[in-house]
This record gives structure tokens, C-alpha cells and sequence, in this order.
């Protein structure tokens, strides 16, 4: 199942709006806020899915009958461009266990690049909720490569993968090689260039939070 947030109008297609402004960019701060703030809204729509639980809670004046979560999510992000959505998730799952990955691009003087994955740092994820955060949903190919890895660490009861701007290309390939997955976006584009960033995009959401980085 795909969730566009961006089908009905929102603060979030607000939010979007500025992520892609160039002259908006040139603020980091705000870059990243925006992300976290895309991170508490899909948040919230995703607890709506979560299953919950009743439970009795003491007040200065009594008893009251509430409905609470009933059970915490894994959130995960692939490091670096992850953190702000990660964070923003983080604000409303603050019970949440985390898990953190390092994927990146490693680029070839062709022009092509491969998937490459160093680091993990998870809990165990049998029969968790897991949550995965990477702002843009490009090609796919670093997602379904973590999911994948992620399952050395136990069969997950759902995952779910949240992104600030995916293209179809990159959520098609995701359907086809993990079909059980919730892709949760705030905006779909249609476009990939040949070295793999979505058009119209916004750039590197890596680079517009934290600085540019040498490519080795």
C-alpha cells in the first residue's frame, strides 16, 4: 500500500513546498525542521494504524478508561539524511526502540553506483512494527538492500517505510521486492535521472541538512 499525504491539502504540502525552494534551502535549520515536521505527521497517521489497547489510568479525581498503544515501534533510519524525519518520528513514538543504518551511494567513475551497507545498530525485530526512515525514496535500491539486512535481526510483523518525496520507480521497485511493506510519503514524483535523484526533487536532502560531502 502507497500513502500520498499530498492528495489532500495539509501544512505538510506546505512544508513540502519549502523543502524544494532553493532560496528556502539556503536556510538549514529550517531544512531540517521542515523534515521533522513531515516525521510527526506521518507519525501520527501511522499510530492510527497501530494496534491499541484499553487501560485504566488514576486521576487526582478518579479512574479514567483510556485507549493507549499497544505496543512501540522500531523506528529505523540509513544515516545520514534520515535524522531530522527520524527525530520528527521520534517526538510522537518517544517510547519507541531505534535502530540505525549506514547506506550510502558509492559512485563509479561511469556514472553508476552500487548500494553499500556498513553499519547496523538494531533490537531484535521479531514480530516488531518496524518503521524505516529515508527522506527521499529514489531508486529503492538502498531501502530494499537495509530491509533486507534488517531481517538477519527477526521477521518483523509489518514494516513500514516513510519518505518526504518518493518516485514511482523507486516505489515500484520496493512493491515488487517487498510487497508487505506501508510506503507512507508526503509527495510522489515521476521523474529519476540517469545517476539516480528524482526530478523535480529537492537535491540531497543529506547535503541540504548537514553540509556537502567528499565523494571518495
Amino acid at each position: 500500500m502507497v500513502v500520498n499525504l499530498s492528495e489532500q491539502h495539509s501544512l505538510l504540502s506546505n512544508w513540502i513546498a519549502e523543502l524544494r525552494d532553493t532560496e528556502m534551502q539556503k536556510d538549514r535549520m529550517r531544512f531540517r525542521r521542515n523534515l521533522e515536521r513531515i516525521g510527526e505527521v506521518i507519525a501520527y497517521e501511522i499510530s492510527r494504524t497501530l494496534p491499541w489497547e484499553k487501560r485504566e489510568v488514576t486521576t487526582p479525581l478518579g479512574i479514567s478508561p483510556c485507549r493507549v498503544l499497544a505496543v512501540q515501534p522500531v523506528l529505523a533510519l540509513i544515516l545520514r539524511a534520515g535524522l531530522p524525519l527520524h527525530q520528527g518520528m521520534l517526538n510522537y513514538f518517544d517510547r519507541a526502540d531505534n535502530a540505525f543504518i549506514s547506506a550510502y551511494r558509492k559512485h563509479h567513475r561511469d556514472g553508476g553506483f552500487q548500494i553499500e551497507l556498513e553499519y547496523i545498530s538494531c533490537p531484535s525485530l521479531e514480530d516488531r512494527i518496524l518503521v524505516i526512515c529515508d527522506p527521499m525514496l529514489a531508486t529503492g535500491a538502498s531501502l530494499v538492500k537495509t530491509i533486507q539486512m534488517l531481517r538477519a535481526e527477526g521477521e518483523p510483523r509489518e514494516v513500514h517505510v516513510v519518505s518526504a518525496i518518493a518516485c514511482t520507480m523507486g516505489i515500484d521497485h520496493l512493491q515488487r521486492e517487498q510487497p508487505q511493506a506501508t510506503i507512507w510519503c508526503g509527495a510522489i514524483d515521476e521523474e529519476l535521472t540517469a545517476k539516480g535523484y528524482i526530478v523535480p526533487g529537492l537535491g540531497d536532502a543529506g547535503d541540504l541538512s548537514y553540509g556537502e560531502k567528499m565523494q571518495s
